[in-house]
């Protein structure tokens, strides 16, 4: 008997798995896309209760997913939240400071991917100074008690 070669039989032996494969997890209408720009994927890990990347902005929007553990997130404007393994976030970029996304919890790690959207010339990430975040205080939304 010969072995079977799923390439021989043609397109009989086609998947239809991919017609309930996707699942959208985010859909985001970004504000602007820088002129240019350039995409990037990043994989980020911080250990346990890291408190994650200090205040910053990224040069254009920003789309992400956490793969496992949980993080604080905090864009200005919106309250902090915690993103768990499986959701997806995303952020606008540009002018907007992002605050947090340190690991959540202190007994296991976080791991996420990010999408950026980069302007050219542009750092994918700008730290914000101390006297930037104390002039923009009033767009943070309220600190939980």
């Amino acid at each position: 008997m010969s072995e079977h070669n799923p390439a021989a039989t043609g397109p009989a032996t086609r998947s239809t798995a991919w017609q309930t494969a996707l699942t959208v997890l985010q859909e985001a209408r970004p504000p602007f896309v820088p002129q240019g720009a350039h995409a990037m994927t990043v994989l980020i890990e911080y250990p346990p209760g890291d408190p994650g990347t200090p205040p910053h902005r990224h040069s254009g929007p920003a789309f992400g997913l956490v793969l496992e553990g949980e993080m604080l997130l905090e864009v200005e404007g919106e309250p902090e939240r915690v993103v768990r393994a499986g959701e997806a976030f995303w952020e606008p970029g540009g002018d907007v400071i992002h605050y947090q996304d340190g690991n959540h919890r202190d007994d296991v790690p976080l791991r996420f991917t990010v999408t950026m959207l980069c302007a050219p010339g542009t750092p994918m990430l700008t730290l914000v100074e101390e006297e930037e975040l104390a002039r923009r205080r009033d767009r943070r939304a309220p600190r939980p008690s």
